[in-house]
């Protein structure tokens, strides 16, 4: 294990345990992606000291997430990407692992759900509870370049919630 991103610790949220998880499971990621995606790896981290700083980097971003969430999902783009992932295209695949649809899905699916919204099947419950947050009066009587943002906002973060474990 890498002895700065080990000894970071600032930058995890959680107990130790869950800190020391992430480090781990961060650390065995670049180990993964450096085997599979040798050229590209050396290209994008041609020193220690660039892999270090990148760790870092990736730590910050994942820190929200559960160790096997952000392994899973890496060795889901290792399966799916013949390109080295980017932060943003793992939180993709963290995302998707949870079954969670984009925003803009989700927003479509409150919107067009019927009522009762209690006994509709939705596409996972976070859909339902962004719809709650924002009021389905509100999203029923504003345009979509209104109520989209605000649902947005909270769709946003319930997911963030369900990412960092929560159910």
């Amino acid at each position: 294990m890498n002895s700065e991103i080990a000894t970071d610790n600032s930058q995890t949220r959680g107990t130790p345990e869950d800190k020391a998880a992430l480090i781990n499971a961060i650390n065995q990621i670049f180990a993964e992606f450096e085997l599979v995606y040798h050229n590209q790896y050396n290209k994008a981290y041609p020193n220690k000291e660039k892999e270090n700083y990148a760790k870092k980097i990736w730590l910050s971003n994942f820190r929200d997430h559960q160790a096997a969430v952000v392994l899973a999902a890496a060795h889901r783009a290792i399966k799916e990407s013949e390109y080295l992932p980017t932060v943003r295209g793992l939180l993709k695949y963290c995302t998707d692992s949870y079954g969670l649809p984009d925003a803009r899905s989700a927003y479509i699916e409150a919107c067009q759900a019927p009522s009762p919204k209690q006994g509709f099947h939705w596409s996972h419950p976070v859909v339902y509870h962004a719809g709650v947050a924002c009021n389905w009066h509100f999203l029923a009587s504003h345009s979509e370049q209104q109520a989209l943002p605000v649902f947005r906002r909270h769709y946003d973060a319930l997911c963030e919630r369900v990412l960092a474990g929560e159910t």
